[in-house]
């Protein structure tokens, strides 16, 4: 049996993936942690979920939260990242990282701490996601520089990162097949007197609206025909089905920083 603990307990996701590691045959929910002085601490995290009690409460300290666990699935905010892998490292347990809106120096020491435990990282760990990726990376390899690229991403009004993790890493997948950075390309949304669209640009717009799960479109568009690629979440429960799959082909890996790339087996 799989043993999981679970970062950010208290969130959405967090209840999710509790829900989704309790439906599995072969997993459970062996720790859960949240931040210190929140409201949920001291509660069962299957009764947060909606579940009855599980007999997992949930605590303020990661390392506690992390004995005798196998992975770990975080779902967090940037802030907690250093404090979460340190634990992690501490306790030499392997960690599914699935917070977004990370900085370079957060990637960098997930990067470092991969050097002692194993670490799959992703902005998004829906396998359709993943699959709608290389779709588009496959795209961007056949419609070259004379085809407009634009990416629109639709959330719901609390998420606090804009553009999405997931809108980043199609326009990163669409780039490089071009042979581009994301960075030199990239026009995050438009305002006043932009002047011609630059050409070979990767454009993001983003919306923030009601209870939106998370749509995002790539849209391919020349001067005489466009193609769409869409992904439309329908449940915040496809997140947390992906970082169970992810925690399951963690096992038996030996140290590193990985991807849902690796887990299905993309080249």
């Amino acid at each position: 049996m799989l043993k999981i603990a679970v970062f950010g307990a208290n969130g959405r996701m967090g209840r999710a993936v509790t829900r989704v590691v309790c439906a599995s045959a072969d997993a459970e929910i062996v720790g859960a942690c949240t931040e210190p002085g929140h409201e949920t601490v001291g509660q069962d995290v299957g009764e947060l979920a909606g579940l009855g009690s599980i007999g997992v409460v949930i605590t303020a300290d990661a390392e506690e939260a992390l004995a005798g666990a196998d992975v770990a699935i975080d779902f967090t905010l940037p802030a907690a990242v250093p404090g979460n892998l340190a634990a992690a490292k501490a306790a030499g347990t392997r960690l599914v990282m699935g917070t977004t809106g990370l900085t370079p120096e957060h990637v960098a020491l997930l990067g470092e701490t991969s050097e002692s435990i194993s670490i799959l990282y992703g902005r998004n760990l829906s396998v359709g996601v993943n699959v709608f990726t290389e779709l588009a990376r496959q795209a961007a390899r056949y419609l070259d520089g004379d085809w407009d690229v634009e990416i629109t991403e639709a959330h719901h009004r609390y998420k606090l990162d804009a553009p999405s993790g997931t809108a980043l890493q199609l326009g990163e997948a669409v780039a490089d097949a071009r042979g581009q950075n994301l960075s030199d390309v990239v026009v995050v949304g438009r305002n006043g007197h932009t002047g011609e669209r630059p050409a070979g640009a990767i454009g993001i717009n983003s919306i923030r609206a009601g209870n939106i799960v998370g749509d995002h479109t790539v849209a391919f568009v020349s001067d005489t025909e466009t193609v769409e690629l869409t992904h439309h979440a329908v449940d915040r429960e496809l997140f947390a089905s992906g970082a169970l799959r992810a925690a399951r082909w963690l096992q038996g890996r030996g140290p590193g920083l990985y991807s849902m790339r690796d887990v299905l087996g993309f080249d």
